[in-house]
C-alpha cells in the first residue's frame, strides 16, 4: 500500500531510521499523496512502461509508481537511504533500486538490458541540479518517451516560453529542440518536508521523433544561444562577434541577420529557434 505519502508516516520513518536530511543531496520528500497520484497520472504511467525514478528518496513516489508501472528502476545516490527503501520498498517486486548518481547511469544499457525498451523518467529532482540532468537525459539520445519532474517553479517557467519573454533563454531552446514542455501542475511549499522556500511544479518533457526545426551543425547553433544569451543586454551581433568561441565579425553577423530579415540590433532573446537554427546555418 501506497502509504508514505502521509506526513504522519514520512515523519515515522525519518524518527526511525534517524534520518538527518541532506542538504547537499536537495533533499525535500513530498508528503502530499494528491500530488504523487497527479505525477503518475500526469506521466502517463502504466503496466507496459519501464519508468526510471531519479532520487527516490524514501520511495513515496516510487510506491504510486511501482503499482502503476510495469517495472521501475530507482536511482539514489545518497546510500544511507538504501536500507530505508529496502523496507518501504519491501512489498513491490516490480522495483529494483540502485544506489548510483544519475549522471553516470548508462541508461541506453538499462533500455536494452530491457529489451531496448523506451524509457519514461519521472522524478522530484534535486533543485541544485536540475538543469544537468534534464539536460544530460535530453543530449544523451537516450531511448526516452518523456520525462515528467517536479522542479522549481521558475525553472518550469523558463523551460516553456517563448521569445520576448524575460525567462526565455538557453535552457527554453534547449529543451523545445528535444521535446514539447507542458507544465501539468503547481505545488506549494506546504507539500514537503522539509519546506522548500520557493514553489514547485510539475513539468512534462513529452520528446519528438524529429527536432521541430533542420539544422546543418547541432553544436555549432547551441553555442550561438548560450553566446547570445551569455550577453543579453547586448546585441546579437556585438554578443557573437565578442564571443571567442564562436570565431565570426560583426559584419557577418549583420549579413546573416539581414538576409534572415532581421535587424542588426535585435537581442537574443528576439529570435525563435526556427531563426537560431536559420543563423547558425548562415555563419
Amino acid at each position: 500500500m501506497a502509504d508514505l505519502g502521509m506526513p504522519q508516516k514520512t515523519i515515522e520513518i525519518l524518527k526511525k531510521y534517524d534520518f538527518r536530511i541532506q542538504k547537499k543531496y536537495g533533499q525535500n520528500f513530498l508528503i502530499d499523496p494528491h500530488v504523487l497520484e497527479r505525477i503518475v497520472t500526469e506521466a502517463q504511467v502504466g503496466p507496459e512502461d519501464l519508468v526510471v525514478e531519479i532520487g527516490p528518496g524514501l520511495g513515496s513516489l516510487t510506491q504510486h509508481l511501482a503499482e502503476h508501472a510495469g517495472e521501475v528502476v530507482a536511482v539514489e545516490i545518497d546510500r544511507n537511504l538504501i536500507p530505508i527503501l529496502e523496507e518501504t520498498l519491501a512489498e513491490y517486486h516490480n522495483v529494483t533500486v540502485l544506489n548510483e548518481d544519475i549522471l553516470k547511469v548508462d541508461l541506453t544499457k538499462l533500455s536494452h538490458d530491457h529489451g531496448d525498451r523506451p524509457l519514461k523518467v519521472v522524478a522530484n529532482l534535486p533543485y541544485y541540479i536540475t538543469t544537468p540532468i534534464v539536460m544530460g537525459l535530453l543530449e544523451s539520445r537516450v531511448p526516452l518517451k518523456s520525462i515528467t519532474v517536479m522542479v522549481q517553479k521558475e525553472v518550469a517557467d523558463r523551460m516553456q516560453v517563448g521569445p520576448g519573454t524575460k525567462d526565455y533563454g538557453a535552457l527554453s531552446l534547449a529543451v523545445q529542440y528535444y521535446a514539447k514542455p507542458e507544465i501539468v501542475a503547481n505545488v506549494p511549499p506546504n507539500c514537503f518536508i522539509p519546506r522548500p522556500n520557493v514553489g514547485s511544479a510539475v513539468i512534462r518533457l513529452t520528446l519528438h521523433e524529429a527536432p521541430p526545426v533542420r539544422v546543418r551543425d547541432e553544436k555549432r547553433m547551441f553555442a550561438l544561444i548560450r553566446a547570445a544569451f551569455g550577453q543579453r543586454r547586448k546585441t546579437l551581433a556585438n554578443a557573437l562577434s565578442n564571443a571567442p568561441e564562436i570565431r565570426v565579425s560583426r559584419e557577418q553577423v549583420t549579413k546573416a541577420l539581414g538576409e534572415l530579415g532581421l535587424s542588426e540590433t535585435i537581442r537574443g532573446e528576439a529570435l525563435t529557434l526556427e531563426q537560431f537554427a536559420g543563423l547558425s546555418d548562415l555563419l
